[in-house]
């Protein structure tokens, strides 16, 4: 699956998203090895804590159904499901991908006009945590 059809596959679950607090609705597409595509949208909850991004979502749909190797994920969002510019993952949301996906996995953030800027997570995340820093793996 190409990026530009990830993309319209996000715009899609972004408006599902439950925002009646920011009003910002996000959504994604992840595409696993396999080129199985889950989709994800924000849930927002009164006390925020307990909401969850578009893209937690996602992966942990696919993980929940049993997927553990991603290919890439389109990201878009924008206040009342507006897409004008592009919207990167939070700093949770890459350290999940950093848990389940390779230095070389794809985050397609689109914009609007179906443009989108392509970076791979190590660029989007230098240093990330992983489980080999945790168990003291070289």
């Amino acid at each position: 699956m190409n990026p530009v059809e990830l993309i319209h596959l996000a715009k899609q679950a972004m408006q599902r998203a439950y925002t009646p607090y920011s009003g910002y609705k996000v959504g994604a597409a992840l595409v696993t090895k396999q080129g199985d595509v889950y989709l994800g949208c924000n849930i927002e909850n009164a006390a925020f804590g307990p909401s969850n991004c578009a893209e937690r979502t996602a992966f942990f749909t696919a993980i929940c159904a049993g997927e553990r190797e991603f290919e890439a994920i389109a990201v878009v969002g924008g206040k009342d499901g507006v897409v004008t510019d592009i919207f990167p993952p939070c700093g949770v949301c890459r350290q999940v991908m950093q848990e389940f996906c390779g230095p070389d996995f794809m985050i397609y953030m689109g914009r609007g006009d179906d443009s989108f800027e392509a970076v791979r997570l190590d660029a989007l995340l230098p240093y990330g945590f992983s489980a080999k820093e945790y168990m003291n793996e070289t």
